[in-house]
């Protein structure tokens, strides 16, 4: 099978597509990455990973908008037209709206079968608190991109929720959660330095929704403990973030144990899931589950939320606890009771890894991808 996958700059939430094409690859597809990039002069390609990247210069300069929008239709075209000479795949997939919209275009025009993926849709950004101008015309591209696909893939049943209201319809949804770099994300390796006499929680993501006030109340409940967040402080909005909640701290009289760690690189993060005792998760929506994911491949247990990809991920009770959404109490008792057990944390912290191992890996991504696309090219085939 030919599979393109066409995304926009390589994004951070992105970065699957990657370990997507090496997994689609060992299987014996032939496999080629599409990156729309908008500050490329020139196309380029190379091989890695058993798969080929092409990088597609925008067609032409950027108009008088300047956005890279604005241009991405145009690399679909320029994708089409590249297709119909030489080398078509099978099957499209884009990644995010933006890698989506140059996907839909090219996939138009050949009349080659689209399958989608969002990571993360505009309106579960509306619900995390985010009041970027830009949102609203996201939204009504990415309800567009609904229509356009004959399969979109969502991380958890939250986002299928989300795709439908945004006019998918249900039986086109194929709900396949993304992996997580095992090879990276283990329990064995260094750890990051702790505070003496101090227990750690972790929360990871920093921005309007992310839920650290909850925690911050909920600390007030766990004795002993402190609080460390990673997220880049200097961040669009976030300075009047990180000024709310050392404002909620010092209320609370916790000001001394919520420590802002600053952003961090993505392959320096195991060493700060492993340096935890629990990693928790209270944002206002969670229709994916990275974090949880990658903690519980770290062997770390999760107190989280129950609804959206924390719940996919978490087994209430096995890998972690699972609490009302909202309920600041019960999820600082859940922290303290895991902090003063470590025989429970441990075995909570095994089961995570046991359950990533069997249901996370990017293999098993791939493998899911694979039957989708099969399920397009061949619909009568009964699936394996």
């Amino acid at each position: 099978m030919r599979v393109g996958l066409i995304r926009a700059n390589a994004r951070p939430m992105e970065a699957g597509t990657s370990r997507v094409a090496a997994e689609l690859a060992k299987l014996g597809h032939d496999v080629r990455v599409f990156e729309c990039r908008g500050n490329a002069s020139a196309d380029e390609e190379f091989t890695e990973s058993g798969y080929v990247v092409h990088r597609v210069a925008p067609p032409a300069p950027p108009g008088p908008a300047g956005r890279f929008v604005a241009q991405l239709a145009g690399v679909g075209r320029r994708l089409a037209d590249r297709w119909s000479s030489g080398w078509v795949p099978d099957v499209v997939h884009g990644h995010y709206w933006l890698g989506g919209l140059a996907a839909a275009t090219a996939a138009r025009r050949t009349g080659l079968p689209m399958v989608q993926t969002f990571y993360s849709v505009g309106t579960a950004q509306q619900r995390l608190g985010r009041a970027d101008a830009s949102l609203g015309e996201r939204i009504a591209l990415e309800r567009a991109l609904t229509r356009a696909a004959d399969v979109t893939v969502a991380q958890s049943p939250d986002e299928v929720d989300d795709l439908t209201r945004l006019g998918a319809a249900r039986a086109s949804v194929a709900m396949i959660p993304s992996g997580v770099d095992t090879g990276l994300f283990q329990p064995d390796g260094e750890a990051e330095a702790r505070t003496d006499g101090f227990g750690r929680i972790l929360s990871v993501g920093l921005g309007p929704g992310h839920g650290q006030d909850h925690l911050i109340r909920a600390l007030r409940h766990v004795p002993g403990a402190e609080l460390v967040i990673i997220g880049d402080v200097g961040g669009d909005g976030n300075a009047d973030v990180v000024r709310a909640l050392r404002q909620l701290a010092r209320r609370c009289g916790v000001e001394d144990r919520v420590r802002l760690a600053g952003p961090v690189p993505y392959e320096r993060m195991p060493r700060w899931y492993r340096s935890a005792d629990v990693v928790a998760c209270t944002p206002r929506s969670a229709p994916g589950g990275s974090v949880p994911v990658e903690a519980m491949a770290c062997g770390v247990p999760v107190v989280g939320y129950a609804f959206g990809g924390i719940a996919e991920s978490v087994v209430d009770e096995v890998t972690g606890r699972l609490v009302k959404p909202g309920d600041v109490r019960a999820a600082g008792h859940a922290l303290r009771e895991l902090l003063g057990t470590r025989v429970q944390r441990t075995a909570y912290g095994d089961a995570a890894v046991d359950r990533v191992q069997c249901r996370y890996t990017w293999e098993r991504t791939a493998s899911a991808l694979e039957a989708v696309y099969q399920g397009l090219l061949n619909p009568h085939a009964v699936p394996a």
